[in-house]
């Protein structure tokens, strides 16, 4: 059993129906088992909260964290380029619990990212949402929490242009993407037939993969800019009923926000602090999360990282408020959002009893510019104390 630990007299944001209240948050064997005026065992470790603000950790819901290296961006292990389609990959088996960018993420309170392959590929294989703190992948594993799919410029890149092969165009991005359903779904029919007359089958990891999107058990995430690539995803996964559905990225989301309210999809937008790059880009804005939730989309905001890097994503959150998006759902895009989408609310995203002990101590309001994380508790470590683990990044250099 590991120590218990109490926050005391914070602002606590609790992200459940309680709202934001004063008091404690009291943590037991890396859970949170009071929030309020809490008594807490003697040999408790007390961080002092008095002044500051105590939220969930935050949530990105969108990562290349512990996959794409920190520093060696180009090198990691998140583009399985050998064929357009690879269902068959797993990001928990390419994911690295040294990576530098998971320490800078949780020292400033992201504790927990979606982390998956790139989108070089048309299909890129299974997303895992993991704690970013931790010894061992499998120990950081929250949940495997959708199927990556790339639409646009990306896969049109890597295969097209690099390779000389499908996809080259966007119909080409398509009708990769139908073809590898349309055998999955052949794939299920003979799975299910071999089994009623009791034959043996030879199984597929892919197939066995992309059934799972057909049959529920894993959502569809597709990276999505524009307007007409996101239709095309609308139209692909009514074709072949999948419901469970996210769009990443969503930079034109806001131009087509009653889709996304028709279909009830949600959508994770970003990253926005960035030049069009890319043709794709060219109506990116910070405005898109605001028109989005105004208009009943469930939005989450996301770094992409390393793209941005993962610690930043308070600061993404914060030129969204400036940009329209309501300061009072602005927790909600990084914690409560995410954490539905994703399907881990029941562990993370709020300061529920019984939820794993991920939260953050603030010295303001977590996404101004001149706010600071003080002390981060992931799982009931304290593992980030700003005053203990502060460097002179000029001590830090290696001369």
């Amino acid at each position: 059993m590991s120590q218990a630990l109490v926050v005391r007299n914070g602002t606590v944001h609790t992200q459940t129906e309680r709202g934001t209240i004063e008091g404690d948050v009291l943590v037991e064997d890396g859970e949170v088992v009071a929030v309020g005026d809490v008594e807490a065992p003697d040999d408790a470790e007390v961080i002092d909260a008095e002044g500051m603000q105590v939220t969930p950790g935050l949530i990105d819901a969108h990562s290349h964290a512990g996959m794409a290296e920190w520093g060696e961006p180009e090198d990691g292990d998140f583009n399985e380029g050998t064929s357009a389609t690879t269902p068959h990959v797993n990001a928990l088996d390419g994911f690295h619990p040294r990576d530098e960018e998971l320490k800078h993420a949780f020292q400033n309170g992201v504790t927990t990212v979606s982390s998956r392959m790139g989108s070089g590929n048309v299909i890129g294989g299974i997303i895992c949402s993991m704690k970013t703190h931790g010894r061992t992948a499998d120990a950081m594993l929250v949940r495997e929490d959708g199927m990556k799919a790339a639409m646009g410029e990306n896969p049109k890149r890597f295969h097209g242009e690099r390779e000389g092969r499908q996809p080259s165009t966007r119909p080409g991005v398509a009708a990769t993407l139908r073809a590898s359903f349309m055998a999955a779904e052949d794939y299920l029919e003979r799975k299910e037939a071999a089994e009623e007359e009791g034959e043996p089958f030879e199984r597929d990891l892919g197939d066995e993969n992309l059934a799972r999107v057909l049959t529920g058990d894993l959502p569809l995430r597709v990276h999505a800019h524009r307007a007409d690539d996101i239709m095309t995803v609308f139209r692909i996964a009514e074709e072949f009923g999948i419901e469970d559905l996210s769009i990443e990225h969503a930079t034109e989301g806001h131009v087509i926000a009653e889709e996304f309210v028709a279909r009830d999809v949600p959508a994770i937008v970003g990253p926005s602090l960035s030049s069009a790059s890319k043709y794709e880009l060219r109506n990116i804005t910070f405005e898109t999360p605001g028109i989005l939730h105004e208009e009943g989309v469930t939005v989450a905001i996301q770094t992409d990282a390393p793209v941005l890097p993962q610690q930043h994503l308070d600061v993404c959150v914060g030129l969204a408020v400036r940009a329209g998006l309501p300061e009072e759902v602005a927790l909600d895009v990084v914690t409560t959002n995410p954490a539905a989408i994703l399907g881990i609310e029941e562990r993370v995203g709020s300061l529920a009893e019984g939820t794993d002990a991920d939260l953050v101590v603030w010295d303001g309001p977590f996404h101004r510019f001149e706010t600071s994380s003080q002390h981060v508790v992931v799982e009931g470590r304290h593992v980030f104390d700003r005053e203990a683990d502060s460097v002179d990044p000029r001590e830090a250099y290696d001369w």
